[in-house]
């Protein structure tokens, strides 16, 4: 059932759920923020209830952020208002945030990792007129509010021994501990394993029942199911409907995000494979300060093939990565292309070698955002001499080359001299591909080709991957999105510290294995269980 598509509130809901007017912990209304040249927000409403566990949901730069930073206090609305428990609020600061009892947990977290759990609390918190913190106090708080919540904290452990998945329980308890009632959570699973997941949806679930409103900002359909009451979708800055997650599907909101049905399921055929065309063995990388990044890693891909890179992010995956592709020399080790063993390779013989790359961070190494659709689109032809006549760039050639890739990779963009950065990020990503792909590379190193990518530019992203390995292109595909992992790959590698726990065949991986594999220990049946039903 959708609700008011205009508005993101529908009134009667409330009636027929028996929430009235005093059970809306924060209410939302005509929020509108512009930037110069986009209005990031334009006219939206929603509300958030007491116990509701609210998505929202949105392609990456549909607003979600924006919106969420206004009603945190990291940036002031243009027009609109805002409500917390039905009294007009004045939200100009994180301070008045925190004093409506509104905290958020962002993907990258705000702690002192020289520091224990309790003095991150003391930190984050007034002494309420003592010169020195009361650790015990607050030790003691952490203790009882571990067990209302079952958030497995302990207030003695230093911040750096604790797993990514422990700190973001700290940041939560720092926002409980601070006195937050409504705990907004920005993208939270960007930065787990699977089986951390699974104990932060325990935890989000046990915070809701105890009363507590939580608003999950997402872009991820497979992240809201089973965990949201109900999600409101934002497009292009607009509500575009809000509905009970109970009463639709994967298929709706995915029409309702991108406006268009959309593809879940790839019909993926056997792999056709011949020649090895990238290999390395016992590829070692040490940091200055000898910190171990890369350690012994070996692998081979074939022409036709996909390995897929699984792992936590900052596990190596980067590294890997630019390795490959030329940007860093391995300490120890050799890499071989198309049958040819080096210690190291530079860019421009992996370019020469048939290499392709789709960079991990689109904004600030794949694309140059201040220059035109058509300054990305040529840039490596040019480097290389193409598309010129005795020296001079010939413009006519070049602009029906351009037009033409625009054609095949369905990029839209008023033309090809507007700015890449005014692009969407999924048709940023297409001006990648296309500059990458255009040439039919002999091998590909594909970083995290679909993060922050809405569902309808992510199936436009992997279908075309799936046409380079058919085409028999070697790819190497390295993400944290486990669900793209297993419909592309063929074989899957789970990198954890810069090592490989193992390389597991298609029919062999499945979301569990890669789960534990992932979180490089052992785990209690419990955690099995919770695993295996959820991707039953």
């Amino acid at each position: 059932m959708t609700l008011n598509a205009e508005q993101g509130i529908d009134d009667n809901a409330g009636d027929e759920q028996g929430v009235g007017a005093h059970d809306v912990r924060l209410r939302l209304l005509g929020i509108t923020k512009r930037f110069p040249g986009v209005v990031a927000n334009d006219d939206v409403s929603l509300d958030v209830r007491r116990g509701e566990i609210l998505a929202i949901l949105g392609e990456n730069g549909a607003g979600k952020s924006t919106l969420m930073s206004i009603v945190s206090g990291m940036l002031q609305l243009d027009e609109g208002t805002i409500e917390v428990d039905g009294q007009l609020a004045r939200i100009r600061r994180p301070v008045d945030a925190r004093a409506l009892g509104i905290g958020m947990v962002y993907q990258h977290f705000a702690l002192s990792p020289t520091l224990t759990v309790a003095e991150n609390l003391a930190l984050s918190a007034a002494n309420k007129g003592r010169i020195f913190a009361d650790i015990e106090g607050i030790s003691a708080r952490v203790r009882q509010m571990s067990e209302t919540y079952h958030i497995e904290v302990d207030p003695s452990s230093l911040v750096s021994d604790l797993s990514v998945g422990a700190r973001q329980r700290v940041e939560i308890m720092k926002l409980l501990y601070q006195g937050a009632e409504i705990l907004i959570f920005d993208e939270p699973s960007a930065v787990l394993t699977p089986l951390e997941w699974e104990h932060l949806v325990r935890v989000i679930r046990r915070l809701a029942s105890e009363g507590h409103s939580i608003i999950l900002i997402t872009h991820k359909l497979d992240e809201l199911m089973g965990v949201a009451d109900r999600c409101t979708v934002l497009r292009h800055g607009r509500v575009s409907g809000t509905v009970r997650v109970a009463d639709t599907d994967k298929a709706e909101l995915a029409r309702m995000t991108v406006g268009r049905d959309v593809l879940f399921e790839m019909a993926v055929q056997p792999p056709n494979t011949g020649d090895t065309i990238i290999a390395a063995d016992q590829i070692r990388l040490v940091e200055h300060g000898g910190r171990v990044v890369l350690d012994g890693l070996s692998f081979e891909v074939r022409s036709g093939e996909i390995l897929g890179i699984a792992g936590v992010d900052g596990n190596g995956q980067r590294e890997l990565a630019e390795v490959l592709t030329g940007l860093r020399t391995p300490t120890s080790g050799r890499l071989m292309f198309n049958g040819a063993w080096t210690d190291s390779i530079t860019p421009r013989e992996f370019y020469d070698h048939g290499g392709a790359v789709i960079p991990a961070d689109r904004h600030h190494t794949s694309l140059a955002l201040d220059l035109s659709v058509r300054d990305n689109l040529l840039m490596k032809e040019i480097s290389l001499g193409r598309l010129q006549r005795r020296g001079v760039i010939d413009h006519r050639a070049a602009d029906a080359y351009c037009t033409q890739l625009l054609k095949d990779y369905d990029i839209r963009t008023p033309d090809l001299r507007t700015k890449v950065r005014q692009l969407s990020g999924g048709n940023q990503q297409k001006v990648v591909l296309a500059r990458e792909l255009s040439r039919q590379p002999a091998a590909l190193v594909a970083a995290q080709p679909t993060r922050g990518l809405d569902v309808g530019a992510t199936e436009a992203v992997l279908t075309r991957l799936q046409a380079e390995r058919d085409r028999g292109c070697a790819i190497v595909l390295i993400s944290t999105e486990l669900e793209d992992l297993l419909q592309m790959s063929d074989r899957i590698a789970v990198i954890v510290n810069g090592r490989f726990m193992a390389i597991l065949d298609r029919k062999d991986a499945t979301y569990t294995r890669l789960g534990l594999l992932m979180g490089g220990g052992a785990i209690d049946p419990e955690d099995v269980e919770s695993l295996q039903r959820e991707t039953m």
